[in-house]
């Protein structure tokens, strides 16, 4: 185990934001009604796959829509289980 990176600090991975701002978003999430929260991490989970969708059609633009699916359950899902969850990859 003396080989394994440990994670970045949140600092580490936030060192453009600003204490202030920090200090604004620590607050809103702290004081926000879990109903927003909920629906913040559902657009945020939303645009990840929508992400994920446009560099699967970038790197396959041969694909067909239920191709482009099977490879974001692999990417999402991982292939071994994407696989035991919807079957071998179409095509």
């Amino acid at each position: 185990m003396g080989n394994q990176r440990r994670p970045p600090t949140w600092r580490e991975m936030h060192l453009d934001t600003s204490p202030e701002v920090e200090e604004m978003l620590f607050t809103y999430w702290r004081e926000a009604p879990a109903w927003e929260k909920l629906e913040r991490m559902a657009d945020l989970n939303r645009s990840a796959r929508e992400l994920a969708l446009a560099g699967l059609r970038s790197r396959y633009p041969e694909a067909s829509p239920a191709e482009l699916q099977r490879l974001l359950a692999d990417l999402l899902l991982g292939p071994e289980l994407a696989e035991k969850v919807y079957g071998p990859r179409p095509g």
